[in-house]
């Protein structure tokens, strides 16, 4: 029975990872022991951070549509309420949007969610 060499598939398996470590810094992104550390690492933070992205872009759009209540005289919490009791369903994507870069259409929102509060 012959040998049997596995340089060939340790050279491709090392090469996947390095690969896969490009853009890293320093031997970070050269020294295949320290890159498969460091893309193990950096697979955990991006799964972990899918989710947290979520959390995040929802608060900054809470953060843009309060802003923007406020310039009305009205709260975050008392707008959302007021729009549900007007029956406008909008998500906090489109809001935040809308208060950037619509004011008087927002403006508007805010009129009628003041009228549904009464």
């Amino acid at each position: 029975m012959s040998r049997v060499k596995r340089g060939v598939t340790k050279h491709a398996r090392h090469k996947k990872v390095l690969a896969q470590t490009k853009g890293f810094r320093g031997r970070h992104a050269t020294n295949y022991e320290i890159a498969r550390n460091r893309l193990e690492k950096s697979l955990l933070y991006a799964y972990r951070d899918r989710r947290l992205k979520k959390r995040d872009f929802r608060s900054l759009w809470i953060q843009r549509i309060n802003a923007g209540t406020r310039l009305h005289g009205l709260t975050y919490s008392r707008f959302i309420n007021g729009l549900k009791l007007a029956g406008i369903e909008l998500d906090r994507k489109v809001l935040a949007d809308l208060a950037i870069h619509e004011p008087k259409t927002f403006e508007s929102l805010v009129k009628q969610a003041q009228m549904a509060l009464g």
